[in-house]
């Protein structure tokens, strides 16, 4: 047997390859969950997947995992994250934890190494949660935090299409349960998707935990009206009251500082006339924070503003939480080896907070559970021009073989 190595040439040909299916002619890729670009690229990973030797799971939310054989049965360590991406994403976001997580196998059988405990890599259905909301459907459901019914029925957030339909229009209804399998340990390599690591000129983000996530929709329902005529005190202005919830998602986080974060992702008024009084607005608050306590308080005072603003304007609001998800804190135990491999190996390393959610953070309260960040150049994530340098994701791979290494054990 041979010390495993990372090649750099195999995995970065399977980041090139898997970069094809969906790509947009201006660069980046674009694999929405369950579309016929998704489907293409999860038939890519099963045929590597079975290339590798791994027997291929699939289950009815659509998850995919390969395991690789062991001295021992019994759970896996299982590496993973997603396959599926925003309408303008890059190669990297995801596909390179499923793919690194194939390179890592790859190196035990090119070094022949037996491992005591199986090991696995998976790619979990609708992490992005840019075609159907929630996000991070597919591990939520894995692993108990979100209910199977429920997630096949939701429908499509860009049109008619229902979620469990389009599963089975692609092929992907697995026939394993829901929440049948819990591994041993969770842990999922990722590009930082912020500009920390980069600007620190930093190799390896040892990831201890996710900050909490919420996500709410707001339907405001006023009165159309003629925009010259109409007094303004006698308006009922969607529009206005979607303005004013917008502003006060923006000073909560001035206010309440790092980490709190807010964004308006959606602001549409109808009927969209420039000399009418807007009769219908939908806003949606994406707020986040590493404290829930204060996530609490940030949602709470948003609702408060927007509450007064309908009353105020006249109108009507109704509110729907798209997503909630509290702060995660992942396996101390785990976030040491990972800081420990890549001092091992003499690469520069930082604990820091995910600002984005992860696969990992639903394993996290049932397995120990960690995460490897690289660095993403300028900070990009969710754009065409996301990009890892290769050499960063190597040395991602490095550390994440040496920790798997250790926790599958080799067998002698």
């Amino acid at each position: 047997m041979t010390r495993p190595e990372i090649s750099a040439n195999r995995l970065m040909a399977r980041i090139k390859r898997l970069g094809e299916v969906g790509a947009l002619s201006g660069g980046g890729v674009c694999r929405l969950a369950l579309t016929d670009e998704d489907k293409q690229g999860r038939d890519l990973l099963v045929s590597w997947m079975q290339e590798l030797g791994l027997k291929v799971s699939i289950d009815v939310i659509g998850n995919i995992w390969g395991t690789r054989e062991a001295e021992q049965g019994g759970p896996p360590i299982m590496m993973g994250s997603h396959i599926d991406t925003v309408a303008t994403g890059g190669l990297y976001d995801g596909a390179a934890g499923v793919l690194v997580g194939l390179e890592v196998i790859d190196a035990l059988n090119a070094a022949g190494i037996k491992t005591v405990r199986p090991v696995a890599v998976a790619a979990f259905t609708n992490e992005e949660g840019a075609r159907f909301a929630p996000d991070m459907m597919g591990s939520g459901v894995h692993q108990g935090a979100l209910d199977l019914d429920m997630m096949l029925a939701t429908v499509a957030t860009d049109g008619d299409a229902v979620f469990g339909e389009e599963l089975n229009r692609i092929g992907y209804a697995g026939p394993v349960p829901a929440a049948s399998m819990t591994p041993a340990a969770y842990l999922e390599l990722h590009v930082e998707q912020g500009p920390v690591l980069e600007q620190e000129r930093i190799q390896i983000g040892a990831v201890t935990g996710v900050q909490g996530i919420s996500w709410t929709e707001y339907v405001i329902e006023g009165q159309s009206n003629h925009a010259g005529t109409t007094p303004m005190s006698m308006r009922h202005d969607a529009g206005a009251v979607a303005a004013e919830i917008a502003v006060e998602a923006r000073r909560i986080a001035v206010d309440f500082g790092p980490p709190q974060v807010s964004t308006v992702g959606v602001f549409e008024v109808s009927p969209g006339l420039v000399n009418v009084v807007p009769q219908f607005a939908r806003i949606t608050v994406d707020l986040r924070n590493t404290d829930d306590t204060l996530l609490i308080k940030a949602e709470q005072q948003l609702m408060a503003r927007a509450k007064a603003a309908a009353d105020a304007e006249g109108c009507t609001l109704k509110t729907r939480s798209l997503a909630r998800f509290a702060p995660v804190a992942f396996d101390e135990t785990l976030v040491a080896k990972v800081e420990a491999a890549a001092a091992a190996r003499q690469l520069s390393v930082r604990r820091m907070p995910s600002g984005a959610g992860h696969d990992a953070q639903m394993f996290a309260p049932n397995c120990p559970s960690a995460m490897v960040f690289v660095p993403s150049e300028a900070g990009l994530s969710h754009n065409i021009n996301e990009h890892t340098e290769e050499a960063d994701l190597v040395a991602g791979a490095n550390v994440l073989l040496d920790v798997i290494l250790d926790l599958a054990g080799e067998s002698k």
